[in-house]
């Protein structure tokens, strides 16, 4: 994929604005045979300071584990961003157009009792409704070991984009301390 084919596309993704504040994703891994390996939610605080947005993403895994991740991304430009985090290795670099965000990695990823340096090939697409959806291509030496995919959510009845009203049947609630998708 080439990020300059969204250009047009709606609605538009700045980074700063839509992680600022909290969001919730739900994600899996699968393998490069398409077997499910890992399920998880990640509960994420964004602070945006007008040119550093940092995200505090904590992760809970379906087998009772858990993950932390501080993302320190900084805005190159209008388009541009570079990141750092505990387990990258160097610096994440991308750039958005659109709906769509694009960046890459190499990354020290925890594969039961080892760790081995892998490649991030991340691809965000924002939906109305202020969902965005992730796909990563994860490989090693070239071949893909597998996919991670997102999905991404604002605990905000407003628009993480604009000032403008969520107007899907659907809206995140909380009820008694937990999110839900609940009709409005």
């Amino acid at each position: 994929m080439d990020i300059q084919n969204f250009e047009t596309a709606p609605p538009t993704l700045a980074l700063e604005r839509y992680f600022a504040g909290n969001t919730c994703a739900w994600g899996i891994f699968e393998d490069r045979f398409g077997t499910l390996r890992r399920q998880f939610t990640v509960d994420i605080d964004g602070q945006w300071d007008g040119h550093t947005l940092v995200l505090d993403e904590h992760f809970v895994y379906r087998n009772g584990e858990k993950d932390q991740r501080v993302w320190t991304i900084e805005k190159l430009g209008p388009n541009r961003y570079k990141g750092h985090a505990n387990d990258v290795i160097g610096s994440a670099t991308g750039a958005a157009n659109g709906n769509a965000f694009s960046w890459h990695y190499n990354m020290n990823l925890k594969v039961g009792d080892f760790t081995m340096r892998v490649r991030f090939d991340d691809w965000m697409f924002l939906q109305p409704d202020n969902i965005l959806i992730n796909r990563t291509r994860v490989s090693k030496w070239g071949v893909e070991l597998g996919q991670v995919t997102l999905f991404f959510s604002k605990s905000t009845l407003r628009g993480a984009n604009s000032d403008e009203p969520i107007t899907s049947a659907l809206a995140l609630k909380s009820v008694g301390g937990r999110r839900t998708a609940a009709s409005r």
